[in-house]
């Protein structure tokens, strides 16, 4: 096998999962939704959103991404 630069690519099949939400967190999540549209011009529904909020919530969470790398 050749010995190239770019490792294997990790899996990269979605995980459909199922959530409950309260009715509060729902009005936030569509409130969410609209000011995306108002800021870009495209509608976006709130499941397509969700994934992308949760990446970004992550990603800035250093305390977590730390502990993540040490291990």
């Amino acid at each position: 096998m050749a010995d190239l630069r770019l490792p294997k690519l990790p899996e990269r099949t979605p995980v459909k999962i199922t959530i409950s939400v309260m009715p509060d967190l729902l009005e936030a999540l569509n409130a969410y939704a609209e000011t995306y549209e108002a800021a870009y011009g495209q509608r976006e529904s709130v499941p397509d959103l969700i994934p992308a909020m949760l990446s970004a919530f992550i990603e800035a969470d250093r305390r977590f991404n730390r502990g993540r790398r040490k291990r």
